[in-house]
């Protein structure tokens, strides 16, 4: 039997003529964004604002983690044309934080490498000012591709580890903690430096010593931003909720977090990986590691 979902979990009533309308325009530019695919809380929000995550590389993913809403299967050949249409839309919403994820391909030997950076680049040219995130998958520890994706420049480069490592079997079984923390820590070193991000979930069947953890064990690898919310599960096939975490206690992951040196952090029910994410660099015109 599913919990009741709490009171502290029910996002903002979506506002329909915004999320509407930038819904089809994505839609007609043959565009997917995760916050459709995964089925995030905060999308009328994010969609309300004028605001979205860009999913490139298609709307299949290679892996099959058993959180994710993001469908599974086997996906197309990568579209050469897809980061202009991606630059156009971001330019077309006046975009000042662009957010750039894909699904996971597995299937291509660079891991869809080249493509994160086309995308890069093709936003830069047409959005000078804007800053670009990447929220890259970990491309099965092949350091050349992730260096790819580098080269391009990019000033946030996210990747989320989810969970701590002992639910990893459950949650994520084909990927590896250790290789995604050594993905950050790599991409931590790079000059001129950029900010490294990554994000986890509660909620799962994690101890709160497990969650402190993880974030040190993110520090140590050099990261600057870290976010922290729920995990909702998606649809009855998914893994269910194991606890439905308080408002106090993401308050207290987030005090840890900033005594442990993490320059920006996000911790609450509703917070998603690239929720807010403009927020990131708006404080500071920039984040020291």
């Amino acid at each position: 039997m599913r919990q009741r979902i709490p009171q502290w979990l029910v996002p903002r009533a979506p506002k329909r003529p915004q999320l509407e309308r930038l819904g089809r325009s994505l839609n007609a530019m043959g565009l997917h964004t995760v916050c459709q695919s995964a089925r995030c809380p905060n999308l009328g929000e994010c969609f309300g604002r004028g605001t979205a995550t860009f999913m490139i590389l298609g709307d299949r993913c290679t892996r099959d983690c058993r959180f994710c809403a993001v469908q599974h299967g086997q996906p197309a050949l990568p579209d050469p044309d897809e980061p202009r249409r991606v630059a156009e839309a971001a330019a077309g919403l006046g975009l000042r934080h662009v957010v750039v994820t894909s699904v996971t391909r597995d299937d291509l030997t660079d891991g869809g490498a080249p493509q994160f950076a086309a995308t890069v680049r093709a936003i830069r040219e047409l959005l000078p000012g804007a800053r670009v995130e990447v929220l890259v998958p970990d491309f099965s520890g092949d350091w050349e591709a992730l260096q790819v994706v580098l080269a391009a420049a990019p000033d946030v480069l996210n990747h989320n580890v989810e969970t701590v490592p002992r639910l990893y079997p459950q949650v994520r079984p084909q990927a590896e903690y250790r290789r995604s923390l050594e993905l950050l820590r790599r991409a931590g070193e790079t000059q001129p430096p950029l900010v490294t991000k990554s994000g986890l979930m509660v909620g799962l069947g994690e101890s709160e010593e497990e969650v402190i953890g993880m974030l040190d064990d993110l520090r140590r690898a050099g990261v600057a931003a870290i976010t922290i919310g729920q995990y909702l599960q998606p649809t009855r096939s998914h893994l269910p909720v194991a606890e439905y975490v308080r408002p106090e206690r993401f308050e207290a992951y987030g005090r840890k977090a900033r005594t442990m040196g993490f320059r920006h952090v996000m911790s609450g029910p509703l917070v998603r990986s690239s929720y807010h994410a403009a927020d990131l660099l708006g404080a500071e015109a920039s984040l020291e590691r």
